[in-house]
C-alpha cells in the first residue's frame, strides 16, 4: 500500500512489565536510604547529556505529583508515567507504534537536554 505508515508491533506483556518497573522505581527512589542517583555514562565521560538524562528524576517527581520539577528534568518522564498508567489501567490487547515515532521522540528528547544544559 502506498502512503501507509509502517508500524512496529510490541510485546504487550513486556511493555506492561516495564510500566510496573517504572512506577515502582519512581515510588521507591525517594524512600531509599541516601537516595541513590543514577549518573549518565555519556555525560560523565563527555559532558554531553544523552536523550534519557533526567528521566529517573522526572519519573520520581511525576509519581510524587511534582509536575513542574518533572517537566524541568525531562518532559518525557511525565509521558512515560502517563503511558505506564494507561497500559496498566486500560490493558490494551496489542500495541503498534509508527516506525518513526521512537527515533523522532529520542531526537526531541536530546534537543531538550542539549538546550537544558546550554549546549544548544
Amino acid at each position: 500500500m502506498r502512503g501507509a505508515a509502517r508500524s512496529v508491533a510490541l510485546d504487550i506483556a513486556d511493555i506492561r512489565g516495564a510500566a510496573v518497573a517504572i512506577l515502582a522505581a519512581g515510588a521507591a527512589l525517594p524512600v531509599l536510604p541516601g537516595h541513590p542517583s543514577l549518573s549518565c555514562p555519556l555525560r560523565s565521560l563527555t559532558g554531553v547529556p544523552c536523550p534519557l538524562c533526567g528521566m529517573s528524576t522526572a519519573v520520581e517527581e511525576t509519581v510524587r505529583l511534582h509536575l513542574g520539577a518533572a517537566l524541568r528534568a525531562n518532559p518525557a518522564g511525565v509521558l512515560a508515567v502517563v503511558v505506564a498508567l494507561v497500559l496498566l489501567v486500560l490493558r490494551p490487547g496489542r500495541l503498534a507504534l509508527p516506525q518513526l515515532l521512537v527515533p523522532l521522540v529520542l531526537v526531541a528528547m536530546w534537543l531538550f537536554e542539549l538546550h537544558r544544559f546550554s549546549l544548544l
